[in-house]
């Protein structure tokens, strides 16, 4: 068994300038990112609960291998399907956690669901089981909760926006989101350097 990941020290969320990259990256490559956008929404209309986990997965791999400068295609989004187990699982667990979260009262939901924003980059990039990935991620957030919760609550605020913009909004806001979690991933954790090249 892999040793849990423990972050280091002193980490602390910086919303605002994650944001901004993240839109930096959608806005160099915006055709392709709204493309992704449109199937990665159309399947999970489709197959909800079942393809959101690789999908998202595969989202990030897109994300990072544009971050790193590496040459993108639009399956890409589909190569989250090579973690299908380990992301559908985590996005199972995820969803319920964050639930029961809600129920409680609304903020620690959103705490909840900031502390594993970072899952299925953990997934991909460390290859990592849902659980360990799920736990990485927390003890990356886990250094500054408000900041992260903040980062959560900014990038919904994004969507929103996209979604009151004809709806049509929604196909850039979304991959900003992603765009802006893999630039913070980045900044915080760091890619495993034979990362791009096995994905």
């Amino acid at each position: 068994m892999a040793p849990a990941y423990v972050a280091r020290g002193g980490l602390s969320a910086r919303p605002g300038a994650w944001v901004g990259a993240g839109w930096r990256l959608v806005k160099a490559d915006m055709g392709n990112y709204v493309l992704l956008a449109l199937v990665f929404i159309a399947l999970n209309a489709m197959v909800p609960v079942i393809l959101q986990g690789p999908l998202m997965a595969g989202f990030q791999i897109y994300c990072l291998k544009r971050l790193l400068g590496r040459q993108t295609d639009f399956g890409d989004l589909f190569k989250g399907f090579n973690f299908f187990v380990p992301a559908l699982v985590a996005s199972l667990v995820i969803t319920i956690f964050t639930f029961a979260g809600s129920l409680l009262c609304i903020i620690p939901g959103l705490v909840v669901a900031a502390m594993y924003k970072f899952t299925y980059l953990f997934i991909v990039d460390k290859r990592l089981d849902f659980w360990p990935a799920m736990q990485a991620s927390h003890n990356v957030v886990r250094n500054d909760y408000f900041g992260f919760t903040m980062f959560l609550i900014l990038m919904a605020l994004v969507n929103i926006l996209g979604a009151l913009c004809c709806i049509v909004g929604i196909l850039v806001s979304i991959p900003v989101t992603f765009a802006a979690i893999t630039v913070a991933y980045q900044e915080l954790v760091g890619f495993d350097p034979q990362t791009v090249d096995r994905v």
